[in-house]
């Protein structure tokens, strides 16, 4: 019985996935930024339901921008989780524009694009971001670099940080977590983490029992005068501590 529910969810969530790319390419050029960020909200709202998600917020979103959150790594999930609760722009590795439909859902969403291994293109988003923040954008991005089972936080980068610093605007620590919903235990079936594959890890998801996924919003902050190491130092430790909360 859970694999035929998850092909049913499987199916339905790519049927839904499909609706949003219709979207993005025939309604969205008539609408303006907020009415694309409240379509791309409530597409996530409605894609986590259809996987069989529950969305638990605590704290309290952004309501409006410049703000950089600044959240831990998990899942395939994690940026479907974030716009539903709040839509913002992520920072992304730039082979995800490529990637069949995802590619083109992301850039939908506004995320921007970052060659991880070039310095020179880690500048230029930078200087993007910065851009962005001072127009009042919310962004967010993953310090950690890399996905982790969620029981644990990896060393933050910092030089994505830099770009609060310029523009002097705040970050917002986000904590992402995974239970599951009715026992409230901790679970790592959407984890996507070492040898995982991403067929894997879907399947794992949309088998494992009902889950929750738990955004949980920090207070915001600003560097004052910290430089980007310290500050990423201390939004670590304020992710860790709304993740635990």
């Amino acid at each position: 019985m859970n694999a035929l529910r998850a092909l049913w969810r499987l199916g339905r969530a790519l049927a839904h996935a499909l609706s949003g790319l219709a979207t993005i390419v025939l309604v969205f050029p008539g609408l303006d930024a907020a009415q694309r960020e409240q379509r791309v909200q409530a597409w996530a709202q409605s894609m986590l339901a259809l996987l069989g998600i529950r969305l638990e917020v605590r704290g309290t979103p952004p309501a409006r921008g410049p703000i950089l959150l600044v959240a831990n790594h998990i899942s395939w999930l994690d940026i479907l989780v974030i716009h539903a609760a709040r839509h913002c722009r992520f920072v992304a590795k730039a082979e995800v524009r490529h990637w069949p439909l995802i590619g083109r859902l992301a850039s939908g969403g506004g995320t921007l694009y970052i060659e991880r291994e070039s310095r020179r293109d880690a500048l230029r988003v930078v200087h993007h971001m910065a851009d962005c923040l001072r127009a009042g954008d919310i962004l967010a991005v993953f310090p950690e670099g890399t996905t982790s089972d969620g029981t644990g936080l990896l060393p933050f980068h910092a030089n994505l940080l830099q770009a609060a610093i310029s523009a002097d605007a705040p970050a917002l620590p986000l904590a992402l977590s995974f239970v599951d919903t009715f026992t409230r235990a901790p679970s790592l079936a959407p984890a996507y983490v070492g040898a995982d594959t991403l067929l894997g890890s879907v399947w794992r998801t949309l088998t494992a029992p009902a889950l929750t996924a738990v955004v949980s919003y920090g207070e915001p902050q600003f560097a004052r005068g910290q430089g980007r190491r310290e500050w990423a130092a201390q939004l670590r430790l304020a992710v860790g501590a709304a993740r635990d909360a």
